[in-house]
């Protein structure tokens, strides 16, 4: 059976020649995985078949024109994977590498980052060969990995030329204990705590992870016009995972890769979903 993510697109080079970056935002429908788990869970750290999870994971590479796939185990953290022979070598024999987000220049590697109410996100870096994937929940924001993850691109003179938000709880849907939000009130810029705190509809305190990160973008010089928004909340949409809402469900994933060759010029694509206004 043929699988279409529900939401794909293209961010096409800077500079002729260039490759460009594929993206695509998973939901739950596609997959081989049942029950809980139905359909296209990508996690294999929650309790579903290994082999349909194995099966989800090489559809969601096949459509995306990769060689390989790396896949994040994420521990609410802020260390940034850089891939090499090494990680390649482990997530062939099955070893996701612990971290929250990962990089990767080189081509035909995909990287996709996992959530079920945390935000993904893929970033295109402005040297048309590296891009990242990123898991960040409240704990992210916290911890900054986001800002991590660009102060690693950075390092390698990069900077992120075009980041996509995939679906994430959303902050009327997430109320939280009023001692999170003095946590991340104390650890993050004002302009991220304003963003990200904000009232839930029974009057407690909630945080809209998506809002704190593009605040957090914003900070770190990347300009709205350059963020696009796909997906939902994932609490209120079937389609999606959600853990707040089921429990023990899967993950859906935002995947990034830049291929071996370069797709036909012209197939923009960067204006899938709802940009960011």
């Amino acid at each position: 059976m043929e699988w279409h993510p529900p939401h794909r697109g293209v961010i096409d080079p800077s500079t002729t020649g260039g490759r460009p970056a594929i993206w695509a935002a998973t939901g739950r429908s596609g997959g081989m995985s049942v029950g809980r788990f139905s359909s296209l869970n990508l996690a294999s750290h929650v309790g579903d078949e290994p082999r349909a999870v194995a099966a989800n994971r090489d559809r969601v590479r096949r459509v995306m024109g990769a060689g390989e796939l790396i896949a994040l185990s994420a521990v609410h953290g802020s260390d940034v994977v850089v891939v090499d022979d090494s990680v390649i070598a482990s997530a062939r024999s099955g070893q996701d590498p612990v971290a929250d987000a990962v990089i990767c220049d080189r081509p035909d590697v995909a990287l996709l980052a996992l959530g079920a109410d945390c935000l993904t996100l893929a970033i295109a870096g402005d040297d048309d060969v590296t891009v990242g994937a990123v898991h960040c929940g409240w704990r992210g924001l916290v911890e900054d990995v986001v800002g991590a993850t660009v102060a690693a691109m950075l390092s390698r003179r990069v900077r992120p030329a075009r980041v996509v938000l995939g679906p994430a709880i959303c902050g009327r849907c997430y109320p939280v204990p009023p001692s999170r939000v003095d946590e991340l009130r104390a650890r993050c810029s004002g302009a991220v705590a304003s963003a990200s705190v904000v009232t839930c509809a029974d009057g407690q305190p909630g945080i809209d992870v998506r809002a704190g990160v593009r605040a957090r973008l914003q900070e770190l010089d990347v300009p709205d016009d350059a963020v696009l928004l796909v997906g939902g909340c994932t609490a209120e949409h079937d389609d999606l995972f959600s853990h707040r809402r089921d429990g023990i469900t899967g993950r859906q994933g935002m995947v990034i890769v830049r291929p071996q060759e370069a797709p036909v010029s012209g197939s923009r694509g960067f204006d899938d979903g709802t940009m960011a206004p």
